[in-house]
């Protein structure tokens, strides 16, 4: 996997992101005191749980040969009593039947991001 780095950008908590040669912008809203330039933090941790469910339910479809012609993965994230409350809402599309369609709920949470995000986590920082 390639390293993620991030930087000041021009606004005043505006980073830009960099991944290999791919370059974003992230940003926080303009009622919390940012410029709104891109998504936030939370938005892009969100967005990696959606694209990666995604990802996984379209490989093991195609793996299958089953008929899944989109799957539209939403997210949700609320913090309450110090607690990040992930809402994940999956359509899915196609001729499907209901143990194909009770095995991808399945597969879904299986998929990369929802195993780390689920699993033991460690942060390790060095300061330069």
């Amino acid at each position: 996997m390639r390293a993620v780095r991030s930087h000041f950008g021009v606004g005043v908590f505006e980073q830009v992101v960099e991944v290999g040669s791919d370059q974003f912008i992230s940003d926080i809203d303009s009622s919390k005191g940012g410029d709104g330039a891109g998504p936030s933090p939370h938005e892009y941790l969100a967005a990696s749980l959606a694209t990666c469910t995604g990802m996984t339910l379209a490989m093991y479809s195609k793996r299958k040969a089953w008929d899944l012609q989109d799957a539209v993965v939403t997210v949700d994230i609320e913090r309450s009593d110090e607690v990040e409350k992930f809402k994940r809402t999956i359509e899915l599309f196609g001729n499907l039947d209901t143990e194909q369609r009770e095995r991808l709920l399945e597969i879904a949470n299986k998929c990369p991001v929802h195993k780390a995000l689920a699993g033991k986590i460690e942060i390790n920082t060095a300061l330069l």
